[in-house]
C-alpha cells in the first residue's frame, strides 16, 4: 500500500497528529515552530503559535488541549485560554517529544536533549491534579507512547533502541516491565511514532525509513504502507469512522529542494480503525 498526499508542505517538523471530535478534526504540531496546526475537513490549515516547542498534544475531557510545551505543559480551555503549568526542569538543553494519554486520563510525555545525547531524556506523567511525576529515567529519544484496546499494555519507543517496547500498566502500578515488543533493523528505518487499532494492532513511523509498519499484538509484521517523504514521523487514525490514517513527516535536516514532499501529511486507509484519543482528566 502506498500513502496519498493530503497537503502541500505544511510544516518543518511535523509531530503528534491526533483527531478529536471536540476539535472538529485533525491537531498536530509543527514541533520547533511551536504552533498547533488545526486541518479543517475542506483541508483549510490555521496554525496557533503556544511555546518556543510544541511537542505533543491531547484533548481534555471538558474541551481544549493539554499541550506539550519546551519545558512542561500548557492547559488550553474551551475557549482557547492558556495557562502554562510549572516548568518541570529548568535544563535548557533537554525539551518534551512526545505523549499519550493513559485510560486513567493522566498525561504521560517523554524528553530528549536537542543534541540527543544518550540517556539525557526522561518520562513524565502529568496527573489529572496538575501534579507531575518522573516515570522513567535514561531515555534518549522519548517517542510513540499508546495503550492497547483494553489498557494493560503500552507501547513505547525510545527511537535509538530500534525497538518498539511494550510496559504493562495499571492505574496502581502505572508503567512496568518495559520489554521488547519488536525489533526494527537500522537499514529500516527509525521507530517514532506509534499508534493502536482497534484490532490491537501497532502502527509505527520509521523516521529514515519512508513508510509506516502495522505489527499484530503477537509482534509480527504484517503491514507496510510507502510514503513519498523519508521522515516519516507520527500517525494517528481519524475521520468519523477513524478507518482513515493520517500520518506526519518533516523536513528536519534537509536541503532545500530535497526530498520535496516533506513537511506533507499522507493518508492512507488501511481497513481497519483506530481507537478513540482518550482525552486528558484534567
Amino acid at each position: 500500500m502506498r500513502a496519498e498526499q493530503l497537503t502541500d508542505p505544511i510544516t518543518f517538523h511535523g509531530e503528534g497528529p491526533v483527531y478529536s471530535a471536540t476539535w472538529g478534526g485533525l491537531r498536530l504540531v509543527d514541533l520547533f515552530a511551536g504552533d498547533v496546526l488545526t486541518l479543517a475537513a475542506d483541508g483549510a490549515v490555521t496554525r496557533r503559535h503556544v511555546d518556543e516547542i510544541a511537542a505533543a498534544l491531547r484533548p481534555r475531557v471538558g474541551g481544549g488541549a493539554v499541550i506539550a510545551a519546551e519545558r512542561g505543559f500548557i492547559l488550553e480551555d474551551p475557549d482557547g485560554t492558556l495557562t502554562r503549568l510549572p516548568e518541570v526542569w529548568a535544563d535548557p538543553t533537554v525539551r518534551m517529544n512526545d505523549g499519550g494519554t493513559a485510560p486513567d486520563g493522566s498525561f504521560y510525555c517523554g524528553s530528549m536533549a536537542y543534541d540527543q545525547r544518550t540517556g539525557a531524556g526522561s518520562l513524565y506523567r502529568l496527573a489529572p491534579n496538575g501534579s507531575v511525576g518522573l516515570t522513567m529515567t535514561g531515555v534518549t529519544i522519548s517517542n510513540g507512547l499508546e495503550w492497547s484496546p483494553d489498557g494493560s499494555l503500552a507501547y513505547y519507543n525510545d527511537t535509538p533502541t530500534g525497538r518498539i517496547g511494550v510496559f504493562d500498566w495499571t492505574p496502581e502500578a502505572g508503567l512496568t516491565g518495559l520489554r521488547t515488543f519488536a525489533e526494527i533493523p537500522e537499514a529500516d528505518g527509525y521507530p517514532d511514532g506509534l499508534t493502536v487499532d482497534s484490532d490491537g494492532g501497532v502502527w509505527v513511523a520509521l523516521y529514515a525509513g519512508g513508510a509506516v509498519r502495522r505489527y499484530s499484538p503477537q509482534g509480527t509484521l504484517d503491514e507496510v504502507i510507502d510514503v513519498d517523504a523519508s521522515r516519516v514521523t507520527a500517525l494517528t487514525f481519524g475521520g468519523e469512522d477513524l478507518r482513515q490514517l493520517f500520518i506526519t513527516t518533516s523536513r528536519e535536516d534537509l536541503a532545500p529542494g530535497e526530498d520535496p514532499l516533506a513537511g506533507s501529511i499522507f493518508t492512507a486507509m488501511p481497513g481497519v480503525a483506530g481507537l478513540p484519543a482518550k482525552p486528558f482528566a484534567g
